[in-house]
Order: structure tokens, then C-alpha cells, then sequence
């Protein structure tokens, strides 16, 4: 008897969808007639942006160097995770990757999506464009010795987001309709709540769902589209491309394109994002790799480079410091670990074992920082330092791209349909993020959401035809923010975790977590077949 409704429910969320499409392309092509209106918000939002950026990203002094804040904040809580937990990102790589493949996987626990594609629609929020361009830029900035330490960032980042994560499914809420709601805002108003102060705590979990609302329209939508854009327009010619001059043609492509798998919830998405991140970033390493062993005479010499400038005292860059600090920054944006925005994902698993889902997040930052981000590193070392790209004035993408035609001239092309992936999968995953952010401020109610979807989709649309870099930077700014109270109510509930955690681990250690995979396995060698047929199972 349920069938026909939900088949009836996804065809009235089509059918809405399809007509807020019609009225978001009449707004967009009002908006294409006039251009004006980036600056006049541009204007309008500029002193705010700068005064929030001003605080968030205030510069303190460290050896000689200056290093926004945040970023101390956020390093700092992540090597004292790690120191606390023991380890517990070495100590768990190997029972996260289990989880990951299915040997725990409860099909009747409550959540919507499986680990892998919890963790995959996590890692497509996570990889972008800054995994291509950002690191470019950090090893321009910081010289070589970056990379160095953005491994030794990604590395210390897990353990931060296996505690936002396992907080995240813990204090999840499930709906009427057997959808969940988790995150941040969750467990920080449950922090105050349990303290006798529910109405701050609700007020906490508001300012930053509040925040998150509107950080995601800039690093998870006009930014990714925006970038996006550009890759589009340069492997279909370039400055000749028919679409050079027709950004919001683009954009309405890529907003109907998201706004078709957002529409379906996070088991559309979850879905969407199990095929796309194995394939982009298969496309990616691939791509990288083989850039790399054509240089593979440079690789010794990159590698001493790397670590050489690493732990210099002193150069042109900044030394060890200097690297540190840049190193540190790329990895912490990159990844986002202590920001709490992965665990909304996290969140959706089905599991009984909060614990578990914290465990698998471990590969997340693995995945972002330790492996494409490390391969994006050694594709500029060891490619444009000998050839002498750094020397040409390039910067961001166009840097990795040039190392990548250095080699191949036609390398820069899945380059690019990497990035446009990379892009389209952020803005689908942050898109969810935004989207249980919206709903805890104002309600659950499918209304409420097809007002957050058709406000999204039309944003990535704007991305794509005018300039906002106020409107970005502010959102940058808010997003940001959001982890001064996140990192602080990490380290209240680190003794919570650290237990569960544990537990967690000994019962699987002690066979009390039921393997599923391996029950499989035994089911199929006990059973015996003849000519197809399955005939009887051996005692």
C-alpha cells in the first residue's frame, strides 16, 4: 500500500520542482538583462564582508609569521584529538575501511543511506575546486615544503572528524516520515539542554544553522558553479567558445541538473554521490599518477625538495613556518574538519553504533587531503619547479594545468571534467548541508524545503553570470565561524566519545558486533549447488 504514494510523492516533487524551474528562469533572465545588480549588491554587502573577515580571519603573530585565528583554533583542536583519542587514526584505518565496505552494515538500523555513501556524499562536499587550484596556490605561497604539511594537517584532521561525526549520528533526530536530521545544531543545542538551559542551547544550534544557511550559498554554490563555469568554457574553446558570452545558459543547466538530484532527498543524492566520487576521483589519480611518472627522473629530487623546504628555518617562502602555516591553512579549508558540516551527512547512516559512523569519517579527510590534494602537490613539484612553470606568472588551476599539458597536450581536458565534478558534486552535497540547516530554523515541512532547493538552484545559477565577491567572501567569513562554537562543544563531549569509541572497537574485537559480510560468506561456502540449483547447506 505504500508504493503508490511514494511514486505518487515523487511525481509532485517533480512536477513542483519542474515549475519552480520555470519561474527561476524567468527571474534569471530578468537578472541577465541587467548586469547591474552585482554591483549593486556587490556594494551593498562589501562593508559587512570585510568587517566579518576582519575578525574571522585576524592575523595573530607566530614566530616571525602571521596566521589568521581560525586556523590555530582549528589545528590546534585537531593534534588534540589525535593526542587524546591515542591515535585513534591509525588505530581505526583499518576497521573504518570494513565498515565502509559492508561487513557491519545493519540493513534494519534506523538512517537512510549506507556507510559508503555516507562517506561518499561527505567526501563530494569536500572535494572541489580548491583540491586542484587551492593547493597550487598554497605551494606558490608557501614553496614547496607545503605539501609536507598539508599530509601532516590531513593526517591530525581526522581524528577531528570522527568526534564531530559520531556526535553528529548520536544526537540525530528521526522524522515522522522515517527521514533523520543530524548535525551540529543538534548536538550543541543537546550540550545546554542537558545543562538545564534549553532555550540557549536552541538558540546556539539557530545561530548556526543560521550561519550555515547562508555560508553554503558561497563555498558550496556560487563559488562551485562559478569555477565550474570556466572549466566549461575552456575545453569548448576557450575565449572562441559559443558559451564564453552565455554564463546564465550554463547556469540554468547546472542548476536544473542539481536540482533534480537534490529534489529526491539524501538518498537521491546518496546515490548520485556513490557514482560520482569513485569515477572523479579514479579520473583524477589516474590522471595525476601518470603525470607524475612521466616525471618520475624528478621524483627523488621533488621529494627532497619537499622535505628540505619543510623544515628549513629559513627561504624565500618562509621556511618551516611559513610552509607550516600555508600547509595547515589549504588542508583545514579543504577538508573542513571541525567546521561540523560532514557530520550532517554522516548523520543519515544506518547504524545503532554512532561510534561506527565516526570511525568511517576517518577516510574522509584521508581521502580529501592525504591522497588528491598529496597528488596534486607532486604534479606541480615535480613538473612545473624543473620546467620552470612557476616562473610564468601562473596561479591556481591554471598552474596544475599547465603541468598537466606539459606532459600531455590534451592532459588539461579530464583535468577539467575533474573539476567540473569535482564542482557539481560539492554543490549536490552542500546543497543537503544547507538544506537540514534551513529545515531546523523553520520546520521540516516539504514547503519549507522546496523553498530552500528553489533558492539554491537559482543561486548557482547567479554564480554563473555575475560577480559577487562580497557576497562570497562573507559567506567564506560565516562558514568559518561556525567552528568557534563547534570545536568548543567538541572538546566537551571528547570524554563522550572517547568512551564510545572505545566500546565500540572492543565489541567488534570481541565479535558482539554482528558481521554481516562475513555471515554471507560462511552462507555461501556452506552451501552446496548442482547444475545452478541450490540443493541443501552442509551441517
Amino acid at each position: 500500500m505504500q508504493r503508490p504514494r511514494i511514486a505518487r510523492r515523487r511525481h509532485t516533487d517533480s512536477r513542483i520542482f519542474a515549475e519552480l524551474a520555470v519561474v527561476m528562469m524567468l527571474l534569471l533572465s530578468t537578472t541577465a538583462a541587467n548586469a547591474s545588480i552585482d554591483a549593486t549588491v556587490e556594494s551593498a554587502i562589501r562593508p559587512l564582508a570585510a568587517a566579518l573577515s576582519a575578525f574571522v580571519f585576524y592575523p595573530l603573530p607566530l614566530f616571525g609569521h602571521e596566521v589568521p585565528w581560525i586556523v590555530l583554533w582549528l589545528a590546534v583542536a585537531a593534534t588534540f584529538f589525535t593526542l587524546y583519542l591515542g591515535f585513534v587514526n591509525l588505530r581505526g584505518f583499518a576497521l573504518a575501511v570494513r565498515l565502509v565496505r559492508g561487513d557491519y552494515h545493519d540493513p534494519t538500523a534506523p538512517g537512510e543511506i549506507s556507510h559508503f555513501k555516507a562517506v561518499a556524499t561527505a567526501v563530494s562536499g569536500t572535494v572541489g575546486i580548491g583540491n586542484i587550484g587551492g593547493v597550487a596556490v598554497a605551494i606558490t605561497i608557501g614553496g614547496p615544503g607545503a605539501a609536507f604539511w598539508l599530509v601532516v594537517a590531513g593526517f591530525l584532521s581526522m581524528s577531528t572528524k570522527l568526534v564531530e561525526c559520531t556526535l553528529g549520528v548520536k544526537y540525530r533526530r528521526e522524522n515522522p516520515d522515517g527521514s533523520v536530521s543530524g548535525g551540529p545544531m543538534y548536538y550543541l543545542e543537546h550540550l545546554l539542554r542537558r545543562r538545564n538551559l534549553p532555550r540557549a542551547g536552541r538558540a546556539l544550534g539557530s545561530v548556526y544553522a543560521a550561519c550555515l544557511v547562508v555560508g553554503c550559498l558561497g563555498i558550496g554554490n556560487m563559488f562551485q558553479s562559478n569555477q565550474a563555469y570556466v572549466q566549461f568554457v575552456t575545453i569548448t574553446g576557450g575565449e572562441s567558445s559559443f558559451f564564453v558570452d552565455k554564463g546564465w545558459l550554463f547556469g540554468i543547466a547546472i542548476a536544473t541538473l542539481v536540482g533534480f538530484v537534490i529534489i529526491g532527498g539524501i538518498r537521491s543524492i546518496a546515490a548520485v554521490a556513490g557514482r560520482i566520487v569513485p569515477f572523479m576521483a579514479s579520473l583524477y589519480v589516474i590522471s595525476a599518477v601518470t603525470i607524475i611518472l612521466f616525471s618520475a627522473a624528478e621524483i627523488p629530487n621533488a621529494i627532497a625538495l619537499i622535505v628540505g623546504n619543510a623544515l628549513s628555518l629559513e627561504s624565500a617562502t618562509g621556511g618551516m613556518v611559513g610552509a607550516m602555516i600555508v600547509g595547515f591553512q589549504r588542508a583545514l579549508f579543504s577538508n573542513e574538519a571541525g567546521l561540523g558540516s560532514a557530520s550532517i551527512a554522516h548523520s543519515a547512516v544506518q547504524t545503532e553504533h554512532p561510534a561506527s559512523e565516526g570511525l568511517v569519517s576517518l577516510l574522509e579527510p584521508f581521502i580529501d587531503t592525504v591522497v588528491i590534494c598529496t597528488l596534486s602537490s607532486l604534479v606541480i613539484v615535480v613538473t612545473a619547479f624543473p620546467a620552470g612553470l612557476m616562473d610564468q606568472g601562473l596561479e591556481g588551476i591554471a598552474l596544475t594545468s599547465a603541468a598537466f599539458a606539459h606532459h600531455v597536450s590534451w592532459a588539461p581536458y579530464p583535468l577539467a571534467v575533474a573539476a567540473l565534478l569535482f564542482a557539481f558534486s560539492t554543490s549536490v552535497a552542500w546543497a543537503y548541508y544547507g538544506l537540514k540547516a534551513w529545515t531546523y530554523l523553520f520546520s521540516e515541512h516539504p514547503l519549507s524545503a522546496y523553498l530552500f532547493k528553489f533558492v539554491f538552484c537559482a543561486a548557482l545559477a547567479l554564480g554563473c553570470m555575475i560577480q559577487l565577491n562580497a557576497v562570497l567572501d562573507f559567506s567564506d567569513a560565516m562558514i568559518f565561524l561556525i567552528a568557534l562554537p563547534n570545536i568548543l562543544a567538541l572538546y566537551f563531549f571528547a570524554p563522550e566519545v572517547k568512551r564510545d569509541v572505545a566500546e565500540f572497537m572492543a565489541a567488534v574485537n570481541a565479535g558482539s558486533i554482528r558481521d554481516y559480510r562475513a555471515e554471507e560468506r560462511e552462507r555461501q561456502l556452506s552451501t552446496v549447488y548442482q547444475d545452478g540449483a541450490e540443493v541443501r547447506e552442509l551441517p
